[in-house]
C-alpha cells in the first residue's frame, strides 16, 4: 500500500488506516478471536495505522491490540490512541487535566505492551481546561519519549490553533465522508494552514456508504440508532444517493465503499481515512481502495451526482453531559 505523511514532523503511515473501536463497542457484540483475525488481515493488506482509545471498551480495545502486536512478526505498525474520555461507574466524562495525562498515557502503554505510542490524541477538549494546557502536558511526554507525535480530535478551528501554539500537532481526527462534509468549511482549511494532517473517522458514513447496510441493521448499533441521518425521510433521501454511488462505483469496477474511500484520498495527500470493520474480507476491500485513483473529471462527476447539499440530516451529538463529568471528577479512572 502507498504511504502518506501526516503533519510536518516526520510521521509516515499507510494511506488507509484501521479504526478499531468496533472491536470493543458501538456496533453490537464482538468476538476477540474474530477481531484478532481481522487485525491480521489488516497487517497482510499493508495497513499499518491502528487507531484506538483508552475509552473504547474501557481499556479492552487497547489490550486487544496489544495482543495482536505481540503476535505480529512482520513490519512496523504505527499505533494511535487517545485520552480524554473517561468512564467510571458514575458515567462518562471528559478529562484533559494536565496532571492526569501522564497516568492515562502510562496505562495505555501497559495495555498496548509498548514503550512508546506513535500518535497520542486528545480525544475531546475538556471544557474546564484550556486546550493548550492539555497539549502542553502531551509535549512533556514527547520529551520523555513516551509518545512520538501529538494529535487532537474533534476540535474547533480556534481550538486547533490553540493546540498548535503549545506543540506541533501531527494530525487532527474528525468525522468526514461523502455523507458528512461540514469539516470542509473550517476544520480542513485551518488544519492545512497549520500543517496538520487530516485523519477522517467514519469515512464510510457508519456503513451507509458501503451500500450494504440493511434497514434492519440500523437499530442494532448504538451510533446509527440515534443518528438523524439514519431516520425517516432523511434515511430515504440518503439511500437514494447511495444507489447513485453504487452505480458510479460499478462503472469503475469498484464497490460503493471503495469509491467513497477513494474520494476522500483524492482530497489531498494529507488525508488518511480510518474505515473500521470486524470482517477480514471487508478490510481487504477497504485497503484496495488505495489503488483506485480519481482524477478531476471523476471528482467533478461525483460532485454533480451527489452534491454536498443533497445529503440529509445532521450527525448525532457526541456531547458528554456536564453532570456526569462533574460527578466523576474525584474518581478519574486511569
Amino acid at each position: 500500500m502507498q504511504r502518506r505523511s501526516l503533519g510536518t514532523d516526520g510521521f509516515e503511515t499507510s494511506a488507509i488506516g484501521l479504526g478499531c473501536m468496533g472491536f470493543s463497542q458501538g456496533y453490537g457484540p464482538a468476538d476477540d478471536a474474530e477481531s484478532l483475525r481481522a487485525l491480521r488481515s489488516a497487517f497482510d493488506c499493508g495497513i499499518t495505522l491502528l487507531d484506538t482509545a483508552m475509552s473504547y471498551g474501557q481499556g479492552h480495545n487497547e489490550e486487544l491490540i496489544g495482543r495482536a502486536l505481540a503476535a505480529h512478526t512482520g513490519g512496523r505498525i504505527e499505533v494511535a490512541t487517545k485520552y480524554g474520555i473517561s468512564r467510571t461507574e458514575n458515567g462518562v466524562y471528559l478529562d484533559g487535566r494536565p496532571e492526569n495525562v501522564r497516568a492515562y498515557c502510562e496505562a495505555s502503554l501497559t495495555r498496548l505492551g509498548l514503550d512508546t505510542i506513535d500518535l497520542y490524541y486528545l480525544h475531546r477538549a475538556d471544557p474546564d481546561v484550556p486546550v493548550a494546557e492539555s497539549v502542553g502536558a502531551m509535549a512533556e511526554l514527547v520529551r520523555e519519549g513516551k509518545i512520538r507525535h501529538v494529535g487532537v480530535s474533534e476540535l474547533t478551528a480556534g481550538q486547533l490553533a490553540e493546540a498548535a501554539s503549545a506543540h506541533p500537532v501531527t494530525a487532527v481526527e474528525f468525522e468526514w465522508s461523502l455523507l458528512w462534509r461540514e469539516p470542509e468549511d473550517e476544520i480542513v482549511p485551518a488544519a492545512r494552514r497549520l500543517g496538520i494532517g487530516l485523519v477522517p473517522y467514519s469515512p464510510l458514513g457508519r456503513g451507509l456508504l458501503t451500500a450494504t447496510l440493511a434497514r434492519a441493521e440500523i437499530g442494532t448499533s448504538d451510533f446509527r440508532g440515534t443518528d438523524p441521518r439514519f431516520q425517516g425521510a432523511e434515511l430515504d433521501a440518503n439511500l437514494a444517493l447511495i444507489a447513485v454511488l453504487r452505480e458510479l462505483a460499478a462503472e469503475r469496477g469498484a464497490t460503493a465503499g471503495q469509491l467513497a474511500l477513494a474520494w476522500l484520498l483524492a482530497q489531498g495527500p494529507d488525508v488518511v481515512p480510518l474505515p473500521g470493520s470486524r470482517r477480514p474480507d471487508r478490510i481487504r476491500e477497504n485497503a484496495a481502495a488505495a489503488d483506485l485513483a480519481l482524477g478531476p473529471a471523476d471528482l467533478a462527476r461525483i460532485e454533480d451526482a451527489m452534491p454536498r447539499s443533497a445529503w440529509a440530516g445532521s450527525r448525532a451529538s457526541f456531547a458528554v453531559p456536564h453532570t456526569a463529568r462533574a460527578h466523576s471528577r474525584d474518581s478519574a479512572d486511569r
